[in-house]
This record gives C-alpha cells, structure tokens and sequence, in this order.
C-alpha cells in the first residue's frame, strides 16, 4: 500500500494531486488519454481543464473539439466566446452549431472562418447578427462547407447566396428559411454552381417565384429534400419543372401554398418515384 498522506494512501493520493507527475498520466500513453477526453461533452471538458496543467492540455487540445454545439449555452454566448474556440480548434474543428446565439455576429465569424477551414457543418440558426458579410467570409475560407443553417437570418440576401455558389462548390444542404430578401436571382447562383444540393429549406422566402423553382429543376439532379412552405407566389408550373428534373426527390412541402392545386400530385407520381404520399405536405 505503501505511506499514507493525511489519511490517504500515497498511491491514491498520487492519482488525484495537481501535481503534473500523477500516475494516471505516467501510466497511460498521451494518444489514450486524448481517446478518453474524446467522448466528453463541452462541459465536462472544461472541467477536466481545470484539475492540472497536463489536464489542461489535454482537454483544450484541438482534436477534441471536433463537434460543438453551444445551443445550450445560448442566452451567455458572445463573439469573443466563438473567437476563442475557433483559435483553440483551428482545422479540427468540422462541425459547429450556434443555434440562437444572438449575440454573435459577423466580426466573430470572420475569424472563425479564418482559424476553421475545415469545417463541414455549421448552423447559425437564428443569429439575427449576422449579414451577408458572415457569408463572403464563408466563401473566402471554407471550402469544404456542405452544411449551412442561417434559418431566421433576415438580412441575408441574393448576394449571400451568390458568395456561397462562389467559395463553396461541395454545399448540400442549405437552410434559408424566413429569409425572405431572396429572390431568383439568389438561388440561380446558388444551384448553378453548388450542383450537389441534396436538401433546400426555402420556407417563409415569400419573393420567390416559378423561375426561382425552373432552376432548381434545372441544376440539382440530386436534391432530395425541398421545403417551400407559405411561397406563396409559386404555382403548379414550377413545380411541374421540379418533378422533371428532381427525379430523386423523397420529401416536399409546399402547405401553406395557395395556388397549388391537386393536378400537382399527378407530376409527382410520373417524375418522382422515391417520393411516398406521407412524405408530402400540400
């Protein structure tokens, strides 16, 4: 068992110090413990920071910091709070969601992009901060983007969508729902040059009209998804020119859509075979 300290064996007492010598970390191969701090949640890596300095730079290290979501910690998130772990991740980092964040904005995210270019997936779901600046740095920095959430993000416009069609060629998902600034002019940029989009979520963009839906018809072959809730301009001849040219389509809602009619239904049937009758919402 060996001496104790006030109380404790010198074993145990050694495993639980501060001191940078414990023997869970002489013991255990450093790529080991980064295996264990994997599986841990924001939270619990911040408190893993705090137990010693060889804990510290474990927990920071970039590797573990490939997936956060700060939906939980919304109402205190600040753009210094994204500055920061976008430089501790740097090109770790591949996913992150900032869902309702509203205090970040565009000076925040152009540092982000610049510090995490490798990131695929990112949501800004209700960052009401946010311009189409956050998108031109986007496209300067993040190539590899395939998902992109700014639902709720009003003031993007055309020239957001234009931006993205420019630097991230990869995009497959795209969530531009209540952003209602957009117009054709946007979403032809976009599919023309972002031809793998496989999901669009395009509710509550009232200026949207038929040609907008001819381009989409026209450019995604592999969209899969399609979301045109309360688009209330568009009308059974789009969205004739999108069964014709989304063959792979599984789900579409256009409820809320008051010049569609039942004729629809018939397009869907002959064009969209992986289409079910659940998984459409008139």
């Amino acid at each position: 068992m060996g001496k104790e300290v006030n109380g404790v064996s010198r074993s145990r007492f050694e495993m639980f110090t501060n001191s940078d010598e414990a023997v869970i970390n002489k013991k255990l191969p450093k790529e080991l413990l980064l295996r264990i701090f994997s599986f841990l949640d924001v939270v619990t890596l911040c408190r893993c920071a705090q137990v010693s300095r060889s804990w510290n730079v474990l927990a920071l290290d970039g590797s573990n910091w490939q997936r956060i979501d700060l939906f939980d910690f919304q109402r205190d998130i600040e753009g210094r709070v994204v500055e920061n772990i976008s430089k501790r991740c740097g090109g770790f980092l591949r996913k992150l969601s900032l869902r309702g964040c509203l205090g970040v904005g565009d000076s925040a995210l152009r540092t982000f992009s610049q510090n995490c270019r490798n990131i695929e997936l990112l949501s800004l779901n209700g960052c009401t901060k946010i311009t189409d600046s956050t998108c031109n740095s986007l496209s300067k920095f993040c190539p590899k983007l395939k998902h992109l959430d700014l639902a709720s993000c009003t003031s993007i416009t055309n020239l957001s969508l234009k931006a993205l069609s420019e630097g991230c060629p990869l995009l497959e998902q795209l969530n531009i729902s209540w952003c209602d600034q957009v117009t054709k002019d946007g979403i032809q940029a976009l599919v023309r040059c972002c031809p793998g989009l496989k999901g669009l979520f395009l509710k509550g963009c009232t200026q949207l009209e038929d040609e907008a839906l001819k381009h989409i018809g026209a450019h995604c072959p592999e969209l899969v998804t399609l979301n045109l809730q309360t688009c209330s301009q568009i009308t059974d001849e789009g969205l004739i020119t999108i069964c014709r040219g989304c063959h792979r389509l599984q789900s579409l809602c256009v409820s809320g859509c008051a010049n569609i009619t039942d004729a629809i239904l018939h397009a869907l049937g002959q064009n969209c075979p992986r289409l079910s009758p659940e998984s459409v919402s008139l």
